[in-house]
């Protein structure tokens, strides 16, 4: 198997970053490397992959200690393998999870005392990216993710097909043993990780050779996921049953989808209203003029009253984003900006200052009562 990068490297933190910094940083990469923006691009698709593993580890605080103790044979029991399929590096069928645990047993470990009891599997995440069409209105989307399965070669025993783990001796299949120990207090009694299979309850003599022996295997994996009208950005769906698959016949853990959706070169959310700019020309801001307004249901047209100023704000009710969850939908906004013409001919100039000097300040209310204010402060 080729040599893995460094975690840490992958997402650009270093060593002993907090949960938020590392999670802040798998965002940013998820983006930047994220298939939908880089269609067709097998390296960036490659990276994406590397940046979801890397996140899936270093999210996780038992897998992470792992790590950072024993490295990628820590948490990939089938990483150093040779050709004749053989598991980690600290011997065939043992579960690098089992040797965390020996570590750490007797000290309120993650582990149940019973070692054959079902156990959730963990969640995991993957980002998805819409249009702001799509989350005003709802939409559904076919999501690509990878997660980690029961290998169906072994049906997760871990033993090679044809093979069957065996209950372990010293511990009679619990994957704890009790430990008598004598102290000036009298005698003492510990339980600790069965140092024969590292808490397991079983002994697999024959590892499987797809797995490794750990009973598991990443897959890819799609899913369709319908996405409610009126998500915000950055919101999370979950979708149950669909992250890493558990252990002893225990339930998947849960898909978390981050949402995340494109800006609008037009319009602007805030809430569940929509805000856009439309320009219009000084004649009809003048006179008045119906305009053409576009919306997330099409073009519209609007009357835009006589002596329309630039800033002024009409609503159209209605046309804004349904409400997420509830019912109805907000607004639309739309404030008008007046364009100056520019280049004019000598002509044009000619005509502009004849509407000048034939209009007094009585038509420019703005304009007169400014100058009224500058007289008053300097007593003119």
């Amino acid at each position: 198997m080729a040599d893995k990068r460094d975690y840490y490297e992958v997402l650009g933190v270093q060593k002993g970053a907090s949960d938020d910094e590392i999670k802040k940083a798998y965002r940013a990469c998820a983006k930047k490397y994220h298939p939908d923006l880089h269609p067709g691009d097998k390296e960036c698709e490659e990276k994406f992959k590397e940046v979801n593993e890397a996140y899936e580890v270093l999210s996780d605080s038992d897998k992470k200690a792992r790590y950072d103790q024993f490295g990628h044979a820590g948490v990939d029991p089938n990483y150093g393998a040779g050709a004749g399929g053989a598991g980690s590096p600290f011997g065939q069928g043992i579960d690098i999870d089992d040797i965390f645990s020996s570590f750490f047993g007797g000290f309120g470990g993650r582990r149940s005392n019973n070692a054959n009891a079902p156990m959730r599997g963990s969640d995991i995440e993957t980002t998805v990216y819409i249009s702001f069409e799509e989350a005003a209105k709802g939409c559904k989307q076919t999501i690509n993710y990878s997660c980690v399965t029961t290998c169906d070669a072994c049906h997760g025993t871990g033993a090679q097909p044809g093979t069957s783990p065996k209950t372990c001796s010293s511990c009679g299949g619990s994957g704890r043993v009790t430990i008598n120990q004598r102290t000036p207090f009298g005698v003492v009694q510990t339980q600790r990780t069965c140092d024969a299979c590292h808490g397991r309850g079983k002994i697999v003599d024959n590892p499987c050779k797809k797995c490794g022996g750990s009973g598991k295997q990443r897959r890819n994996k799609t899913v369709d996921v319908t996405i409610p009208a009126g998500i915000k950005d950055q919101q999370i769906l979950n979708v149950s049953g669909r992250g890493n698959s558990g252990t002893n016949g225990g339930p998947a853990g849960d898909l978390h989808v981050y949402v995340n959706v494109r800006p609008h070169p037009v319009f602007e959310r805030r809430g569940d209203d929509v805000w856009c700019e439309v320009p219009i020309t000084f004649t009809q801001a003048a006179l008045g003029a119906d305009v053409v307004v576009p919306t997330l249901d099409g073009k519209v047209s609007y009357t835009v009253r006589e002596g329309t100023q630039p800033g002024d704000v009409f609503r159209l009710k209605g046309k804004g984003i349904q409400r997420l969850g509830g019912r109805g939908r907000g607004d639309q906004y739309v404030r008008v900006t007046v364009e100056v013409p520019k280049n004019l001919n000598g002509k044009q100039k000619e005509l502009i200052k004849q509407l000048d000097g034939a209009t007094g300040d009585k038509n420019y209310a703005k304009r007169r009562n400014f100058f009224d204010k500058i007289k008053k402060m300097f007593n003119e």
